[in-house]
């Protein structure tokens, strides 16, 4: 069994209001589910979503430097610091992905993990020590876990992704690379979690889309990502790979604020062993933790099941 991880930033279980959150807007597929009133509940293709906890009991807006380092380390890192921390994280958070990071811990386990997105070539050209108070969590935790960094000839070969999966980004500042379809990038991220035991993709263009509060550029976005979710989907083995996504603070399913959001965070799992999955995880603290159970176990017992409330 393997695990494909897709973090997505920014996004929480908003209410079923269309005039402030673009997830409630006719046509959306999956992100609709964010607006449901009951969970657990079924996904397209059997899987299955509900809200988890992303405050970690600490006052204020969650923040991306303390609620990435708690997802992926599942220390509450916000208790310890005494506060929500934005951006990039500090010393305290860059000591705690070094020893706990979930990449550093599977690698203990014997295990092959990577972190599929590519990156440009002014990170290869300085290097992470010069950079490191502008590096992410994820980036830290690759870095501190001695794994490999893709760089633009893996993403001329299809070996990686980067961080819009569509290269467009890419492409408006000069870069000499191929635009990826949906299709396409999903093909990709599917070929390469087969060589992994875990694959970590990181997506955070959500997190900015919540932050201009621009309905339309919302609503495009979250329709271009859901094409791309919904081909891995399609594309995944589920009988062979636990497909998991979750973010880390909720932001664009209120664009009536410009700030984050105290809403709960979504946590979607499809493949054998989702519900008891989703059953062990009630905070973004519970996720690390109980990968590592399922990749030290190789899978979990169905014999326990949610109640699963719906179907779509």
């Amino acid at each position: 069994m393997r695990i494909l991880f897709i973090f997505i930033d920014g996004v929480g279980i908003g209410k079923n209001d269309p005039l402030k959150n673009p997830c409630a807007l006719p046509g959306i597929r999956l992100f609709n589910h964010f607006c449901a009133e009951k969970f657990p509940k079924r996904l397209l293709y059997g899987g299955v979503i509900k809200p988890i906890d992303a405050q970690l009991g600490t006052a204020g807006f969650p923040q991306s430097a303390t609620g990435q380092t708690a997802i992926f380390t599942g220390k509450n890192v916000a208790r310890i610091l005494g506060k929500h921390l934005s951006g990039f994280p500090n010393n305290k958070l860059r000591e705690l992905l070094t020893q706990y990071s979930i990449l550093h811990r599977i690698t203990q386990l014997g295990k092959k993990a990577g972190f599929i997105n590519a990156y440009r070539p002014i990170f290869f050209d300085q290097g992470p020590e010069k950079l490191i108070r502008f590096l992410s969590v994820t980036s830290i935790m690759n870095w501190k876990a001695g794994l490999k960094f893709f760089d633009f000839d893996d993403l001329h070969r299809g070996c990686c992704i980067y961080h819009d999966f569509s290269n467009q980004e890419l492409i408006k500042k000069g870069f000499n690379v191929r635009e990826f379809s949906p299709e396409r990038a999903a093909q990709i991220l599917t070929s390469a979690s087969r060589e992994f035991d875990f694959l970590l993709y990181e997506y955070f263009k959500t997190d900015y889309a919540g932050h201009s509060q621009n309905m339309a550029y919302a609503v495009d976005l979250l329709g271009r990502l859901e094409a791309f979710l919904l081909n891995v989907i399609q594309r995944i083995d589920l009988d062979e790979t636990l497909f998991i996504i979750t973010s880390d603070h909720g932001n664009i399913e209120d664009l009536t604020l410009k700030s984050h959001t105290l809403n709960p965070v979504p946590l979607m799992v499809w493949g054998k062993g989702n519900t008891e999955f989703v059953k062990q995880v009630d905070s973004v603290l519970d996720i690390t933790p109980t990968i590592l159970k399922f990749l030290s176990s190789g899978e979990f017992s169905e014999s326990e099941s949610v109640k699963i409330v719906g179907t779509s």
